[in-house]
């Protein structure tokens, strides 16, 4: 077997089977296939697609790559949440210890920033002192006393993704769906979870920005997981625009601390309790959406996610008292006010304009091998619908340097849209596959 023939029958649109798919992703992950013959077939896989079946034996033969976390002898479920990345979103970090403090399991790997979405682990990591890096029994051990833990892939975890996710961020095939849904599945998979809830987001700052190939991709992600056992849900969430109003690593986690008490922006709240509602059922805690959403907003109002959210601070290495009294103060030192053009209504803040103005603000990243700047990030004082004044203050921005600020000010100007009257009110939830919307 040559890996060239598999690579033309993928162009011409031909199924592969699990022995070509095995022998090409396999001889990659040994060392034995180039790089540059495994960008051919995922060019021609973003072109051709796969059917069903191929995408479930290519997310098989990725989890079986590597090793898989060992949580025998811890009582579930097992619930995780996933999204496709947006700006402004931090609703894993709310929703681990909101379903921890109902005992559902919440294992979550989870990655960094890239492009201009953002990542858990960066956000996790602006807390001074906190290690997303855990070894197998790190992560027992945590997620068994405090009901979740948060760590990163390792390098043997899913192998096959790693490699080829870095791969197909400079081959310009990130997008495709097949190898969007196995990636996100195989580590999953790998991490212990029994069933997801997946974020699938569209708008202009979503990788998919059309409505309809984030239903496709909801879709793949549902019919995969019930191939592999596991029971998916998927809700399809706008990111036309930021969510909530703090976009940046540790402003973030800050919000992330309103909305455990009680504070909580309401678009940010309004996707976090959807999803869960939906966390709840799949870990049988609820009978429906309804009931699930009405349990959520109970445990939150009893203050103990919060307190496990701090727990979890404590466990994984960082200073909960710390990160309290850095509440409101960790900011970079180059700040700058983004003022109103004129007056009238928000029309609209473009999430795309303002996640690529945070990779030069140092929110986000352009490479894997670019840092991020954890006291970077933007606060917004008006949203979508509000009204404005000429010359009142939209957004406090903060950059890692003056030049990065320099930089980042015209498309943060050029993201803010007006207009004479107030913009209809946003659909955040479009969708639901594999449960039904209340």
């Amino acid at each position: 077997m040559r890996a060239v023939d598999i690579i033309i029958k993928k162009r011409a649109g031909g199924e592969l089977s699990r022995h070509e798919l095995q022998f090409l992703i396999g001889g990659y992950v040994a060392g034995d296939i180039p790089a540059y013959q495994v960008s051919a077939w995922a060019m021609a896989v973003f072109f051709q697609g796969m059917s069903q079946s191929e995408t479930a034996t290519l997310t098989r033969i990725m989890l079986e790559s590597g090793v898989r976390m060992n949580l025998a002898g811890i009582p579930g479920p097992f619930v995780d949440k996933h999204s496709t990345g947006g700006v402004g979103d931090k609703t894993s970090l709310i929703l681990a210890p909101l379903l921890a403090s109902r005992g559902i399991k919440v294992p979550m790997m989870s990655g960094r920033a890239l492009g201009h979405t953002g990542g858990t682990l960066d956000k996790l990591e602006s807390i001074p002192g906190y290690r997303t890096a855990l070894n197998q029994e790190q992560f027992r051990t945590i997620l068994a006393r405090n009901g979740f833990a948060m760590t990163g892939q390792t390098q043997d975890t899913v192998p096959a993704d790693r490699l080829l996710y870095a791969l197909r961020d400079v081959t310009g095939t990130v997008e495709s769906i097949p190898l969007i849904t196995a990636s996100i599945l195989a580590k999953k998979a790998a991490e212990g979870a029994e069933a997801l809830v997946m974020d699938v987001k569209y708008g202009s700052g979503a990788f998919m920005k059309e409505k309809s190939a984030a239903q496709h991709l909801a879709a793949s992600l549902v019919k995969t997981g019930s191939e592999l056992g596991m029971r998916v849900v998927a809700l399809l969430t706008d990111m036309d625009q930021p969510l909530g109003f703090m976009t940046g690593n540790f402003l973030e986690i800050e919000e992330t601390l309103d909305c455990l008490e009680g504070k909580g922006p309401p678009d940010l709240m309004e996707i976090t309790l959807a999803l869960a509602a939906s966390m709840a059922v799949l870990g049988g805690q609820a009978q429906d959406i309804a009931a699930g959403r009405l349990l959520c907003a109970q445990a939150l109002a009893s203050g103990k996610p919060r307190q496990l959210f701090l727990n979890n601070i404590a466990a994984q290495g960082g200073d909960p008292d710390q990160l309290l009294s850095l509440r409101g103060t960790y900011r970079s030192p180059a700040q700058e006010q983004i003022q109103a053009v004129r007056g009238g209504f928000i029309a609209r803040i473009d999430a795309g304009k303002v996640g690529h103005a945070g990779i030069l603000l140092g929110i986000g990243r352009s490479s894997t091998e670019d840092t991020v700047c954890p006291t970077a990030g933007v606060q917004f004082h008006k949203k979508a619908g509000d009204p404005v004044s000429g010359g009142e203050g939209i957004m406090t921005v903060w950059a890692k340097d003056s030049a990065s600020l320099e930089a980042a000010r015209g498309q943060l100007r050029d993201a803010v849209e007006y207009s004479d009257s107030a913009p209809a009110p946003r659909t955040l939830i479009a969708d639901s596959i594999g449960m039904p919307l209340p």
